[in-house]
């Protein structure tokens, strides 16, 4: 495991696990939010988003032999995930669960004012705005079957045969895999 895509609903735990498995591996770490996320909320186009992720790969694989990476974003880089990874988590938990963290999350980071990617920040009136492409608690409700029934389709067609896959439907579950790295680490 050197090129670890973390994928998942909005809320999941992506960048979470992504982050742990990096620092656990020694592997650096691409957040595609930031990437995708400029100033002012701003959006590169695809073909400056997909230089930018394959830049990133590129530098961690030189700098520290491989990375990880949160985040989806299949309509705008294809399959550049699919083809460079060597490993899928897919954090496949309960709509409940994930609905329920991404609308913490939500609200925290805009009571704190927290300064997300390149100077953003999320305002509290885009959790109270019905449109999912502002608001977040929104779009991880409206696209969460939609996702699922996307990542199972790739687990069954073929399209990530060349890949270790591992999905995680529970905390307990991540908790194991967290463990297990731990232990190859260890031996």
């Amino acid at each position: 495991m050197q090129r670890i895509s973390v994928i998942g609903s909005s809320g999941a735990g992506k960048s979470t696990l992504a982050a742990h498995l990096a620092a656990a591996l020694g592997l650096g770490h691409i957040e595609l939010d930031g990437l995708y996320h400029l100033e002012n909320w701003s959006h590169p186009t695809d073909d400056e988003f997909i230089k930018s992720v394959s830049a990133a790969m590129d530098r961690f694989e030189s700098s520290h032999g491989g990375w990880t990476m949160c985040g989806d974003y299949g309509s705008q880089i294809g399959t550049l995930r699919d083809q460079r990874s060597d490993t899928i988590v897919w954090l496949d938990l309960p709509k409940a669960v994930v609905i329920g963290r991404v609308g913490r999350r939500t609200v925290r980071r805009a009571l704190r004012r927290e300064v997300l990617w390149n100077g953003n920040r999320e305002p509290l009136t885009n959790f109270y705005r019905w449109d999912p492409e502002v608001n977040v608690v929104r779009w991880s409700w409206v696209n969460f079957d939609k996702k699922r029934r996307g990542f199972a389709a790739k687990s069954r067609d073929g399209s990530w045969s060349h890949l270790t896959v591992h999905r995680l439907t529970n905390k307990a579950e991540v908790d194991r895999f967290m463990a297990s790295l731990a232990d190859h680490a260890d031996g």
